[in-house]
């Protein structure tokens, strides 16, 4: 299943793991389950700290779990990550069998600490450049929580329940059996939605700030150039971004941004984002702007409503509020946004396949 070259790089990532666990599959007699038999032997003979057992009783057949003995871990995979998604199945090998991740330590302990029932089930498809933060998201929060389980669905393989479930577009996500999210997200913006005291917690956090000299509304290319210049000056500069990166994290293939060939959106984005805090910058993200205050009077402060209740204020506001996706405006668009109306063939196309569209 795996080449030479792929094995190599793989043993050299599973040398990390610390922890022995099993990895569970559920098989039947089709070809994919002999694929994903293929695959899961290629990786249990490049360590020994991993073993394979295939008497799985999974409904989704082919599928896989990681089980760590004396840990509650709900991560499973319903078919063959490969492709984009051959990342997350590293990842979540890793962190199951011990390996740290590299999330901060203050969202480490906020996802511990979510009490509740939280079966999720995330809709994939291999050529989706935007599934696999969502999968590596909640794998790592399943890894985290016992109340958190998740499961990665690669919607070509099992057409009748994306049918079933009318899902038109991919990442899709449900939450103990009821449409959750769609789209790209990363654990912050998970967290904001299934922790319900956070939204409180961050107001009160923001509100408690001063008031800042510079302050940037939107965190894309032209908002991190507006707060680098700033910050450079010795003033006190602030960015509040619904989504740091805007929609450069939805972009793939970038060949415009003169002195770079090519890039792909996410890789530029966090190039953006380390070059902000290089600086004594405050950035504030998933913080959604709902109203603009001015100065009552010259030299006064402006505020910035939040949509979580917080209040920003600044002396000076540069807005950078950036772009958004072209709509055509057209019936029905909204309404049925991920349910047939799709903005990237390559995620939602493999859901469509052999369909007439």
């Amino acid at each position: 299943m795996l080449d030479a070259t792929l094995k190599t790089q793989l043993k050299a990532y599973l040398e990390k793991v610390t922890q022995p666990f099993e990895i569970v599959a559920s098989l039947d007699d089709g070809e994919k389950s002999k694929e994903l038999l293929g695959l899961l032997q290629d990786i249990v003979g490049l360590t020994d700290k991993i073993t394979l057992k295939t008497d799985g009783n999974d409904a989704r057949r082919p599928s896989f779990s990681l089980v760590r003995p004396g840990a509650d871990i709900g991560l499973t995979f319903a078919g063959i990550p490969m492709g984009h998604e051959f990342t997350s199945l590293v990842l979540a090998l890793l962190q199951v069998g011990g390996h740290p991740s590299k999330l901060d330590v203050e969202t480490i302990e906020q996802i511990k600490a979510i009490e509740g029932t939280f079966e999720f089930e995330t809709y994939f498809s291999l050529s989706c450049q935007n599934c696999p933060d969502v999968v590596q998201a909640l794998n790592l929060m399943a890894v985290l929580n016992p109340n958190i389980r998740n499961v990665s669905i690669d919607g070509a393989l099992f057409q009748e329940e994306v049918e079933r479930r009318q899902i038109m577009a991919v990442p899709s996500i449900y939450l103990n059996g009821e449409v959750f999210a769609s789209g790209r997200m990363e654990v912050k913006e998970i967290l904001a939605k299934i922790d319900t005291g956070a939204a409180s917690r961050d107001a009160e956090k923001l509100n408690g700030k001063e008031a800042f000299d510079v302050l940037v509304v939107g965190g894309g290319p032209a908002g991190a150039a507006a707060a680098i210049y700033a910050a450079r000056k010795g003033i006190r500069t602030g960015v509040a971004a619904e989504r740091f990166g805007g929609q450069v994290l939805d972009t793939m293939a970038i060949e415009n941004f003169i002195s770079v060939n090519e890039t792909e959106g996410p890789k530029l984005a966090r190039a953006l984002e380390n070059h902000v805090r290089e600086y004594d910058v405050d950035i504030m993200n998933l913080q959604r702007a709902a109203q603009l205050i001015p100065a009552s009077s010259e030299g006064g402060l402006h505020e910035i409503k939040l949509e979580n209740g917080g209040s920003l204020k600044a002396k000076t506001l540069i807005l950078a509020t950036g772009a958004r996706w072209r709509e055509m405006n057209v019936p029905g668009e909204q309404e049925y946004r991920g349910r047939g109306v799709a903005y990237c063939p390559h995620c939602d196309g493999p859901l469509f396949k052999g369909k007439r569209v």
